[in-house]
């Protein structure tokens, strides 16, 4: 069984090929692939391998561009950190996803589930079926990456690592998962107009949150709310109440 891993952490990449091989002596990790561009590269090159194991958000990019690149009728099982992030889509496609960190045991079931669909006896055109329409469903058109200056070099931030933008005393900030701070030139509405309403939403002037990073809601005074994020806020994120009934839909959906 020829399995090709695409991660671009090293550890979450060499834990995974561990666990495989000790669930499954007969698993040959062929490839340990770290980007979009190294990935597409081996993909053309080589044949296709039994099954894919992919993080989705790598360096470079999103995974989804590997497979808009390069047609494939492997079976691909996604990782992702982000459990709001294209689970329905994964899961009305019958491709399997792991939520990191990756545990054995969840390894082992999308492993059964593999054998359990018989993978080898359904129509190969099956895969890149249910792979476009993945792709069809996730290609919103918004940004991926924002770049930043900082300390006179340019850095790429993914928005999926954005925990909150802030706008205060006519600058705005991205706060990342990591707790870092950058200022960018977009002015709120600007990056309001260029991320995945899916994802992101525009609390009030001065504020717009990531879905994956709000950690509690209040109820606040006048029937407004309170939102508190993975990290501390510089002020208090507060929903109107006219907003407060939009948002709360939101959050569900």
């Amino acid at each position: 069984m020829r399995v090709v891993i695409i991660e671009d952490e090293l550890k979450t990449a060499n834990e995974l090929k561990s666990m495989l091989q000790s669930l499954n002596d007969e698993i040959i990790v062929e490839a340990v692939l770290k980007s979009v561009a190294a990935a597409i590269d081996w993909l053309k090159k080589n044949p296709a391998p039994d099954l894919i194991f992919s993080d989705i958000q790598l360096g470079d990019g999103l995974s989804f561009e590997i497979f808009r690149e390069v047609e494939t009728n492997a079976p691909i099982i996604f990782c992702t950190a982000f459990d709001e992030y294209a689970i329905r889509a994964f899961e009305s496609n019958s491709i399997d996803y792991l939520l990191k960190p990756i545990e054995e045991d969840m390894v082992k079931k999308s492993l059964e589930k593999y054998h359990r669909l018989n993978v080898h006896s359904i129509n190969q055109s099956q895969h890149a079926q249910n792979l476009n329409k993945i792709l069809v469903q996730m290609d919103s058109g918004y940004k991926q990456n924002i770049l930043v200056h900082y300390r006179e070099k340019i850095i790429p931030v993914r928005v999926l690592d954005i925990q909150f933008i802030y706008a205060s005393n006519g600058a705005v900030y991205l706060h990342t998962s990591s707790d870092k701070s950058y200022v960018v030139q977009h002015t709120i509405e600007q990056l309001e107009s260029i991320l995945n309403p899916q994802l992101f939403f525009r609390a009030n002037r001065k504020f717009i949150i990531n879905h994956a990073f709000i950690t509690n809601i209040e109820h606040y005074f006048n029937r407004k709310l309170f939102v508190m994020t993975k990290s501390e806020a510089p002020e208090k994120i507060i929903i109107g109440r006219v907003k407060a009934p939009v948002f709360l839909k939101w959050v569900e959906q």
